[in-house]
């Protein structure tokens, strides 16, 4: 459990569920009686394009909006986007990154806690690529303790629009996947 004030950063190209793993985490964050801001922000094209989300998960009352300077920690899923989300990860920060995908050293400082998260290649084997966010959630959620990880399975079920709950059995093995994968690590 994490106490405090805590920042989460996300970004990757739109289509990979950036929004939604944002989501995810501030409702699960909210469940578990947290105060959360939630904030995303995405490109004018609907794939391809960069999407970024900033979520802010504290003890007490957040004054401030979901818009930071300096983050803990952070969700790469793919590196087209990187950059300007490296430079914003604090020195004692955590950063989890898509390995499947991601391409370029993440020129992080030695500080930096760098956990690599094969999350497409495991959705892959979870014959569906759509849930590589999912499988990052529960990875992040294991790894940090920010979340945990059934509260990321109830909030997700509630994120899932009821025209697309056909993808909810789906998303959950994700996540649960996500949490084994980091679980045997540690």
């Amino acid at each position: 459990m994490i106490s405090g004030e805590r920042e989460l950063m996300l970004t990757g190209i739109g289509g990979q569920g950036v929004q939604l793993a944002a989501e995810v985490i501030a409702r699960a964050a909210t469940a578990e009686g947290k105060h959360v801001t939630y904030f995303g922000v995405y490109s004018g094209v609907m794939r391809g394009g960069n999407t970024d989300a900033t979520v802010v998960v504290s003890d007490d009352p957040i004054e401030a909006p979901a818009l930071v300077s300096h983050t803990w920690s952070a969700i790469a899923m793919h590196h087209e986007f990187w950059e300007p989300l490296r430079a914003r990860v604090r020195p004692d920060g955590v950063v989890f990154l898509n390995s499947t995908v991601f391409e370029v050293d993440p020129a992080l400082p030695d500080t930096v806690r760098v956990v690599e998260v094969p999350a497409t290649e495991r959705a892959a084997e979870l014959d569906n690529l759509m849930v590589a966010s999912m499988v990052m959630v529960g990875a992040y959620a294991t790894t940090t303790g920010l979340v945990g990880v059934n509260a990321c399975i109830a909030a997700m079920r509630e994120c899932i629009p009821p025209y697309r709950a056909q993808h909810v059995p789906a998303n959950e093995a994700a996540i649960l996947a996500g949490a084994e994968m980091r679980a045997a690590l540690t």
